[in-house]
């Protein structure tokens, strides 16, 4: 399965057979259905209520957001003002997504073996807005790559699952299949009438005709793609919220930090860093006085899954 740093996607893996494997390298994703069962994702969705109810202590490095559009708005606080949740690895009922079995067999199917030492380097409970009319709901298409300041990006997947029954009505994944076999292009804000939430950098100019797949999903099922596959969300255009959780995950046994300097990485990781560095007041530091690098932001973010840590 795995030889010197190249995955064989020829072979069955633990769990997957060889077509499902075949279809991953082919198309940059792959669709598993009935992989989270209802009554773990019943626990995530009472956790994150009772974080944005402030019922329990949220862990410090957790980043909580609102939409631009709710942020300017005259919602109350609770769960219809945040819109998502990020680094939810040190909280201790959310991690047991990223540990789950079903979704952690397949990871290692597609970027490793069963003994691989595989890290969760980016964690988010989504839960997508009614749109206002401004489409500010939308995720520009865009690579995930933009954001890692590690390699390789085949040793990296994201796993995607559905907390509800997800439609092009309510937002679903839009991805371009075979965009994985590509490089990571450069990304941007979109020039949106309505706004652009902090950090939603998009592909510039993308061609909107590209063929797409719209992922439509019921609650459970989940999707893992390839860091470097294009894709996107549309707007929600329901009055109900739409909810997903997701991990990123790395093979600590393959990849390794690498410099972003001088790279089309390099505007938005000067712009992550000035925004850990704000947080630093948290702690009672001057962020004047502090020096930080991008690789410094994921070391704290990443936390081993299973084996030792040793890389990342």
């Amino acid at each position: 399965m795995l030889t010197e740093g190249v995955v064989d996607y020829t072979k069955e893996g633990s769990i997957l057979t060889a077509e499902q494997r075949q279809f991953y390298e082919k198309n940059g994703y792959l669709l598993i259905r009935n992989c989270v069962p209802q009554y773990e994702l019943n626990r995530f969705r009472q956790r994150f209520q009772d974080i944005c109810e402030k019922k329990v202590k949220a862990p410090d490095n957790m980043t909580v957001m609102k939409d631009i559009s709710i942020a300017k708005s005259e919602f109350k606080d609770g769960e219809k003002a945040i819109t998502k949740i990020q680094d939810f690895a040190d909280d201790p009922v959310l991690f047991e997504y990223c540990k789950y079995p079903g979704v952690v067999d397949v990871v290692k199917d597609l970027i490793g073996n069963p003994k691989s030492t595989v890290m969760a380097m980016h964690t988010m409970l989504i839960n997508k807005p009614p749109d206002n009319g401004k489409l500010t709901s939308r995720h520009p298409m865009h690579q995930d790559l933009q954001y890692f300041p590690f390699r390789p990006a085949d040793f990296i997947c994201c796993a995607w699952t559905a907390m509800e029954k997800i439609t092009r009505a309510n937002g679903c994944l839009v991805v371009v299949p075979g965009t994985h076999k590509g490089v990571l292009l450069p990304h941007e804000y979109p020039k949106w009438e309505g706004g652009v939430n902090k950090a939603y950098h998009g592909i510039q100019d993308y061609d909107p005709s590209n063929p797409r797949i719209h992922v439509e999903m019921e609650a459970g099922d989940t999707v893992f793609f390839h860091p470097i596959l294009i894709h996107g969300s549309g707007a929600n255009r329901t009055e109900g919220f739409r909810k997903a959780i997701s991990c990123h995950y790395a093979n600590d046994d393959i990849c390794r930090y690498v410099n972003v300097e001088g790279t089309t990485q390099e505007t938005l990781a000067e712009e992550i860093i000035e925004i850990a560095k704000k947080r630093l007041t948290k702690y009672g530091l001057d962020p004047n006085t502090v020096t930080l690098d991008f690789a410094d932001i994921w070391r704290v973010r990443a936390r081993e899954v299973n084996g030792h840590r040793s890389n990342l």
